[in-house]
């Protein structure tokens, strides 16, 4: 599961990583270290550009809950953030994005919350964490073009474009957490995974990496992230932890 993350990238910053990078300044993104489902997000991919023919690597601003083409209407979306990376070829949600429409969302690190027992007169709560690996992670993704037949063609809202984050079974710091986990794109592996010609799910499947070989920084921070409305640097400032889960240094 990956349902809430921290995305402070900025474009240039993509650049330096990425190298060339094609993106309208008009749909730069605020910083935000509280992203949650159905938020717009920067994601980055490849189209061939209709007009001079050339596949230009783009950095757009989509929303974060992937709508199928085929859907009669977006109210989906909040429950198809995260795609499963052992049946993402298979499910009729994500197999065609699979195919063809593949994407990295650049992001800080995410958030994963373990249930807290009530004790000695506190109520029980959800223990929010934060995990990381200390530089950006390109977590894996899929994008999808879904057409809103009740506007015309020439309204803005026609055609709206969703995200969703691969996932796979947690390891080693991360599965102390919770049993799932984002998976990432190699920086080298960029060019393979986001090319829209290929297709073979064996060697897609091949340039799909677990972060940090799994071993993230798992840090407790305070329960002012649980609410989708609070923002802010402050939400990763690291506070004791209730369950012993966190890293000591973290």
């Amino acid at each position: 599961m990956c349902g809430r993350f921290v995305s402070t990238t900025t474009p240039v910053d993509l650049v330096d990583l990425l190298g060339e990078l094609r993106w309208d300044s008009s749909e730069t993104l605020a910083p935000s270290w509280n992203v949650a489902p159905t938020d717009p997000v920067p994601a980055v991919l490849e189209r061939v550009d209709k007009e001079t023919g050339e596949l230009v690597r783009q950095l757009r601003v989509v929303r974060w809950g992937l709508v199928p083409s085929w859907a009669k209407d977006a109210s989906g979306a909040a429950r198809l953030i995260n795609a499963r990376s052992e049946t993402v070829d298979q499910k009729p949600s994500f197999r065609k994005a699979f195919a063809a429409r593949r994407c990295v969302i650049p992001a800080d690190g995410y958030f994963e919350w373990q249930p807290v027992p009530a004790a000695d007169g506190r109520k029980a709560f959800k223990q929010p964490y934060y995990l990381s690996t200390g530089s950006v992670m390109l977590m894996a993704g899929l994008y999808e073009f879904w057409r809103n037949h009740a506007v015309p063609d020439d309204d803005p809202a026609a055609w709206l474009t969703t995200t969703c984050v691969i996932t796979t079974d947690a390891t080693d710091s991360a599965g102390r957490v919770h049993d799932r986990m984002p998976l990432t794109i190699a920086p080298a592996d960029l060019d393979a995974w986001l090319a829209p010609d290929a297709s073979d799910p064996g060697d897609l499947r091949h340039l799909l990496h677990t972060p940090a070989d799994g071993r993230l920084t798992v840090r407790a921070v305070a329960t002012a992230v649980n609410n989708v409305r609070s923002d802010g640097p402050q939400l990763l400032d690291r506070v004791p932890d209730p369950l012993g889960l966190a890293d000591a240094d973290s």
